[in-house]
C-alpha cells in the first residue's frame, strides 16, 4: 500500500525506517522529510500543516494510509480534515481527532482530564492574565522549585522550573505577557515532584491498546541534568527500574483510565499516546500527555519493536488492535543526540557534517539536517540522533558515545552522560 508520513525530524526518520521495512508498504512518501527519510522513501516538499496540499498529494499518489509524526497537524485537526472531506474519507489517519489532541495542545485541558478521570498528578492551578493576582497568591503557597507550563505548544520549551518564589513570580508575569507567544496566554502553575522521570507509550484504536517499550529521555542541556530544558538530548529503552509491579500500577492508574476517559468524553483517538510520568517513592504520577511519540524516545523505542509497524497501524484503523501483538527485542537501546553549539538558545546553521558514513554498529537518525550542493549540513538545534542496540545498556551507551565522537561538524555538542542516573543506581 502507498503510505504518507507527515513530518521531518528525528522521530519521523525513525518512523520512516520502520514503515519502509514493512511487507505491507509498497511506496512511502514523507512530507516534508529530511535527508535521512530520503533513504526510506520519497520526500515531498509539502508542509505537514498544509492540509490542502496534503489532500492533493494523497489523491495524486493514491495514498491509502496517513501517519502523523509531529503534534502541530494533530492539534490543528488533520484527522478531522480527512474524515470530513468526501474525497479523503476512505484514507485512515494514524493520530487523534482535534478535540482529543488537546491532551497535548492544552496543558490545562490535560490536567482537567486527569482530575476528572482520577489519574494521579501534581497539584496545580491554571491562570490567564486576568487571574494574575490569584496566580501570584497560588505560587506563594507552593514549596520551591515551582513548575510553570505554557498552556499551548511551545516546541518543547514551554516548561520552566523556578528555584525561588521570586523567579517563579517574575517568569509567571513574563509568560502571561508573551514570553512564549500565544502558547502562554494561559499558564499552568504546578507543584514540583521530586522523583525520576520515565515515558510510557501506547498505540490505541480508541478502545483497545498495545503497550510499547518504555523509555527515559534526558531533557536538560547540561551534564548531570543541569541547565535549560531542550527537546531532548538522548534516551534509553527499556527503563531498568520499570519492573512488573510499577508497570501494573501505571496500567491500572494511568493507561486504562485514560482510554476509558477518552471513550466517556467521546474523544476520537486512533494513534500513539505518550504518558510522561514521574516516579515518586515507587508511585507513578502523571506529568503530561503527548498525542504522538516523543522525540528522541522514538529513536530508542522503534528499533526495539520487531513487529510489522504497518500491520499494527491497520489494526488501529480497523479498530482491531486487540487481534494484534507487539514483539519487542530484549536488547537495550541507547540514543545520544548531537546538537548545534548554543542550542537551545541561539545557534548557527549550515555547518558541514562529515564522517557520518564511517559509523558502524549504530543507526543514525537525521533530525536537523539538509543537503546543499551534495553536502550534508546542519539545519536545526538537534542535528542527529545516534542509536545503538546491545545486550546491556552500558554496552549500548558505550557504542553510541564512541560514534557520537566520530561524527564531525563545527560547534558540535552532545551529552556524554546519558543514562548516568540509572547506571549508577
Amino acid at each position: 500500500m502507498n503510505i504518507l508520513l507527515l513530518g521531518g525530524g528525528g522521530r519521523e526518520h525513525a518512523l520512516a525506517r520502520s514503515i519502509a521495512k514493512s511487507k505491507l508498504c509498497s511506496q512511502l512518501f514523507i512530507a516534508p522529510g529530511n535527508p535521512g527519510t530520503a533513504q526510506c522513501g520519497k520526500n515531498i516538499s509539502v508542509s505537514a500543516t498544509d492540509f490542502e496540499a496534503i489532500k492533493k498529494l494523497c489523491i495524486q499518489e493514491k495514498v491509502e494510509l496517513v501517519v502523523v509524526g509531529p503534534e502541530d497537524p494533530l492539534v490543528k485537526g488533520i484527522y478531522d480534515f480527512f474524515v470530513s472531506d468526501k474525497d479523503l474519507k476512505g484514507i485512515p489517519v494514524i493520530g487523534p481527532s482535534k478535540d482529543a489532541a488537546q491532551l497535548e495542545g492544552s496543558k490545562a485541558f490535560a490536567k482537567e482530564f486527569m482530575q476528572k478521570h482520577n489519574i494521579p498528578t501534581a497539584a496545580y492551578q491554571s491562570f490567564d492574565v486576568t487571574g494574575y493576582e490569584k496566580g501570584i497568591e497560588f505560587i506563594q503557597t507552593l514549596n520551591t522549585p515551582v513548575v510553570l507550563k505554557a498552556d499551548g505548544l511551545a516546541a518543547g520549551k514551554g516548561v520552566l522550573i523556578c528555584n525561588t518564589l521570586e523567579e517563579a513570580e517574575e517568569e509567571f508575569k513574563d509568560m502571561l505577557h508573551g514570553k512564549f507567544g500565544g502558547a502562554s496566554e494561559k499558564v499552568v502553575v504546578e507543584e514540583f515532584l521530586h522523583g525520576i522521570e520515565m515515558s510510557v507509550f501506547v498505540l490505541t484504536d480508541g478502545i483497545n491498546y498495545l503497550l510499547l517499550p518504555t523509555a527515559k529521555d534526558y531533557k536538560r542541556i547540561g551534564e548531570g541534568d543541569s541547565g535549560l530544558n531542550t527537546g531532548g538530548m538522548g534516551a534509553i529503552s527499556p527503563v531498568p527500574f520499570a519492573d512488573e509491579l510499577l508497570m501494573k500500577k501505571i496500567e491500572e492508574r494511568m493507561i486504562a483510565p485514560t482510554i476509558e476517559g477518552l471513550q466517556q468524553d467521546k474523544l476520537v483517538y486512533k494513534g500513539f499516546i505518550y504518558f510522561g510520568l514521574m516516579i515518586v517513592n515507587g508511585e507513578p504520577l502523571m506529568i503530561e500527555y503527548n498525542c504522538r511519540m516523543g522525540d528522541p524516545e522514538t529513536e530508542a523505542v522503534l528499533p526495539r519493536i520487531e513487529s510489522d509497524l504497518v500491520d499494527l497501524f491497520l489494526g488501529v484503523a480497523n479498530e482491531k488492535l486487540n487481534e494484534k501483538k507487539v514483539s519487542i527485542s530484549d536488547k537495550h537501546a541507547a540514543t545520544i543526540v548531537l546538537t548545534s553549539g548554543g542550542y537551545p538558545g541561539f545557534f548557527e546553521k549550515g555547518k558541514t557534517i562529515s564522517e557520518i558514513n564511517s559509523i558502524e554498529n549504530s543507526i543514525i537518525f537525521h533530525a536537523g539536517t539538509t543537503e546543499q550542493n551534495g553536502k550534508l549540513q546542519t539545519s536545526g538545534g538537534r542535528v542527529l540522533a545516534i542509536t545503538s542496540l546491545a545486550k546491556t545498556l552500558e554496552e549500548a551507551l558505550k557504542i553510541s558515545k564512541t560514534n557520537a565522537g566520530k561524527i564531525q561538524f563545527d560547534n558540535k555538542y552532545f551529552r556524554s552522560d546519558i543514562g548516568f542516573d540509572v547506571l549508577k543506581s
